[in-house]
């Protein structure tokens, strides 16, 4: 049934209005005083009037105290267009060497990030990038952590965000509904929620994964055919950020 999304309390959505109010007020370093002082669309606003921003980043572990990133992807859009013109795509310098296995995984090379950026030169364009916009991902754990992780470690200050996490909706219908549970009941093994195996239920492209920017664009396309089939364009934010 469309529309039949309870995974947040509405007094824990509107906690998001304060936070981003006070770190504007609060905030020492420039580039995130002007991201938290655009603010965000109200918990209550239909998701249909709100700008989206989709993001993606690629890292050279999963352990944001041990691992840092490679690259970020933003591609701006609402639900019913991708405004692929106004996409943004970093290779960033890490902190720490390059294993084997990440450059296996991402394909980004000791020789991609040579002369890359750090991450501190590139946090003012995407926090342009971001404001006024509410994030999409897939896996919040990720894209929030090790951002917030990393400009812990380049300005002092965290970078903390509501994010709409498709992941967490396709876990909503495949894995924590009543039919998602007697499946498992019954032996079938649990549905895949990661990317491209969800993007594949919705009749979507198969893309080539684990480059930040496309990747960027496959969480907006998964997020717009999620509201199409399951969601209310009139559903208010609040009840999908977390």
């Amino acid at each position: 049934m469309r529309g039949r999304w309870r995974s947040h309390s509405r007094s824990g959505a509107n906690q998001w209005g304060p936070y981003i109010a006070a770190r504007a007020a609060e905030s020492r370093v420039p580039a995130l005083a002007r991201y938290y002082g655009a603010g965000l669309p109200s918990a209550d606003t239909p998701i249909g009037e709100v700008s989206f921003l989709a993001l993606d980043i690629e890292t050279t572990g999963l352990d944001e105290a041990r691992h840092a990133i490679v690259s970020v992807g933003v591609v701006p859009f609402d639900l019913d267009r991708i405004r692929l013109a106004d996409r943004h795509y970093w290779v960033v310098h890490p902190p720490r060497a390059l294993s084997s296995l990440s450059v296996t995984f991402h394909h980004i090379t000791h020789t991609d990030i040579e002369n890359a950026p750090d991450f501190v030169e590139v946090l003012p364009s995407l926090l342009e990038a971001m404001a006024g916009r509410v994030v999409v991902v897939h896996y919040r754990n990720i894209e929030r952590s090790f951002l917030d992780a990393a400009a812990k470690a380049r300005v002092g200050e965290h970078l903390l965000f509501p994010v709409v996490d498709t992941m967490a909706i396709e876990a909503h219908r495949h894995r924590l509904s009543l039919w998602a549970r007697f499946r498992r009941w019954l032996g079938h093994p649990p549905v895949s929620i990661r990317l491209n195996d969800s993007r594949q239920r919705y009749g979507l492209p198969v893309y080539q994964g684990h480059h930040a920017l496309v990747d960027a664009l496959a969480t907006a396309e998964l997020f717009q055919a999620q509201v199409a089939t399951h969601l209310r364009r009139d559903m208010p934010v609040g009840r999908l950020w977390s």
